[in-house]
């Protein structure tokens, strides 16, 4: 049997369609190896911009003059992979199904990696000139807020362009992404979430300190040391502090306080607290000057404090700064050992252990307490002022302690508090978004002792459902927190009387009792709660926010665990817990928790 014979015009036809599909897929071909090969050659400019930016970023802090080399050398790279992923002919894969998104998400991390360099680093780099941080270090006691001022506009600029550029990177859908591709894609995320960081935080310094340091007209600020050992919600008591002087770069020590200074209570609050505050912490924040870090608002509690100072001594202050032992150690690493007036060297080894609980066995008088405090805290201020500390040294030890939220700043003056506001300098409550839902785990001392330094937190935050098929409403968040004692078995006898408060406040010595307020994330439904002593749980709202009041007693080397689980209405896929700074710097001021993993 013959095969049958095309007619003549079937068979040209066929011959055309033979070499349209043949050009077609040469055409195809063709279009992924032009991108094939730029990908690639993208792909090494963006990974030499990543492998440098770190390095750029600290020798823009340490030496701005010659870090814009460097930045241009990275800005180059960066200009290349923009380029090469922006062409006709990748923006045609683009619209390719499955490998689109791919390319798609690839040139937006290398155009936005152009912009931050080209718009942000670079820019701040050459206006900073000859600024390092050597030049911040005092001389004669005195700090040139001059050479800050001159980049506060550039550097305002360059840091809200890397953020439109980290919000851009942020809002790639990594769903449809392939595994190594997304997996870059979240790097390059937390990479641009970090330089971010960093250029927001000196575009704010830049701001802030001419101002603070009395470039403009004297100021006062009460530095208040918390402490740690009987716990506020932001750290500790306001038992003792320092009057900080600054005019025209010159830092100097006016005075120091004393809990003692005040009296036992104001017998009317010293300015208004909104029903919910009160109904959470009562009046007391606005009536002794040891609980104003009670309210876990540093915006709120800090005023109360200049208006205390304000009542008693007739000083309006400026501002009010709060650290505590932890923060004097991380400055002495800076400084190295100061002597304080009464002979003992303070060290980063042992300051903590001396203001937080030695001193107790030393001195049993609180006045003396106090005055040992405030003058431990102004021998290393001293010691700063006089331009002991390296630069370097002392940049990194403040970053540290503002993110551990044990360095907190308020100014009255409104234009500066707006800068601070959602900084955590600002000491604010916990603030949940579509990204991040935050918890709060704030905890204070209701015994009158100083038994926080014997009692150990410990908080746990897990997603217990948030696989990306499920919806919203079927994800939850649990918060586990444990609190144990690990003061000695015969507390009530071995330990001082001023250190267990002798049963002053209704509690046995040796004892501590905890009172916990749990913040949870805004908006999200309450579905369980159960604290291992017994019995319930008390609350209230403050500022759109559930709070969860747990009050426990520990015995030496005993127990207890609260257990809270909430719902999620938003779609984030991270959570954080804020919580109380104590005297152990290991212990996390901030937990963490990816969606389905264990912070």
């Amino acid at each position: 049997m013959t095969a049958p014979v095309l007619p003549p015009a079937a068979r040209t036809a066929g011959r055309i369609f033979v070499i349209a599909l043949g050009a077609c897929l040469l055409a195809v071909i063709a279009i992924a190896g032009w991108i094939g090969v730029r990908g690639a050659e993208a792909y090494g400019h963006v990974r030499a911009v990543q492998d440098g930016t770190s390095d750029a970023i600290a020798a823009l802090s340490a030496d701005p003059a010659a870090a814009s080399t460097t930045l241009e050398g990275l800005a180059a790279h960066a200009a290349a992979a923009r380029d090469l992923t922006s062409d006709p002919i990748w923006r045609l894969g683009e619209s390719v199904p499955w490998i689109g998104p791919q390319l798609s998400a690839f040139a937006t991390v290398a155009a936005g990696l152009d912009a931050v360099l080209t718009e942000g680093l670079t820019p701040i780099a050459r206006s900073a000139g000859g600024l390092s941080l050597d030049a911040l270090k005092p001389v004669d006691g005195r700090i040139d807020p001059a050479p800050l001022a001159t980049i506060a506009e550039p550097a305002r600029a360059g840091a809200d362009a890397v953020a439109r550029s980290s919000a851009r990177i942020h809002a790639i859908d990594t769903v449809p992404l392939a595994g190594v591709v997304a997996d870059a894609v979240r790097d390059a995320d937390a990479q641009f979430a970090e330089v971010a960081t960093a250029t927001d935080a000196l575009a704010r310094a830049a701001a802030l300190l001419p101002g603070m340091l009395g470039q403009d007209g004297p100021r006062t600020y009460l530095v208040i040391v918390q402490n740690n050992a009987e716990w506020r919600s932001l750290g500790g008591i306001a038992g003792a502090g320092v009057l900080l002087h600054t005019e025209d770069g010159v830092l100097t020590l006016s005075g120091t306080l004393s809990s003692t200074d005040f009296p036992s209570g104001f017998p009317d609050p010293v300015a208004p607290l909104s029903d919910e505050i009160v109904a959470l912490f009562d009046t007391k924040p606005a009536r002794y000057i040891q609980n104003t870090t009670q309210i876990p608002d540093f915006a709120v509690g800090a005023p109360l404090a200049a208006e205390m100072v304000r009542s008693e001594t007739g000083l309006t202050v400026d501002g009010v700064l709060a650290v505590d032992p932890v923060v004097l150690s991380y400055l002495l690493d800076a400084t190295g050992p100061v002597t304080v007036p009464t002979g003992d060297v303070l060290t980063a080894d042992n300051a903590v252990s001396l203001l937080l609980n030695e001193v107790y066995f030393r001195y049993d008088k609180p006045a003396d307490q106090d005055a040992f405090f405030s003058a431990a805290a102004g021998a290393v201020f001293d010691a700063l002022a006089r331009g002991t500390a390296s630069p370097g040294d002392l940049v990194s030890a403040l970053g540290q302690a503002g993110a551990e939220r044990r360095l907190l700043l308020w100014s009255a003056d409104p234009d500066e508090q707006l800068i601070l506001a959602d900084t955590t300098l600002a000491g604010p409550l916990p603030t949940t978004n579509d990204q991040t839902a935050q918890f709060g785990v704030y905890l204070n001392e209701g015994g009158g002792s100083k038994m926080s330094y014997y009692t150990h937190p410990s908080v746990q935050l897990a997603w217990n459902t948030c696989a990306p098929s499920e919806t919203v409403a079927a994800r939850s968040l649990t918060l586990t927190l444990t609190l144990e004692s690990t003061a000695p078995a015969d507390a009530a006898t071995s330990l001082p009387p001023y250190l267990t408060a002798d049963g002053a406040f209704g509690t046995a010595p040796g004892d501590s009792d905890v009172v916990g307020n749990i913040y949870l994330p805004t908006g999200y439904e309450l579905t369980e709660s159960s604290l291992s002593t017994g019995g319930g749980f008390g609350g209230g709202m403050h500022d759109g926010r559930q709070v969860l009041t747990l009050g426990v007693v520990l015995a030496p080397g005993a127990s207890a665990t609260a257990t809270v689980t909430v719902r999620a209405v938003t779609g984030a896929d991270h959570a954080e817990a804020l919580v109380t700074p104590t005297a152990d710097a290991d212990l996390a001021t901030t937990v963490s928790a990816g969606c389905g993993a264990l912070g």
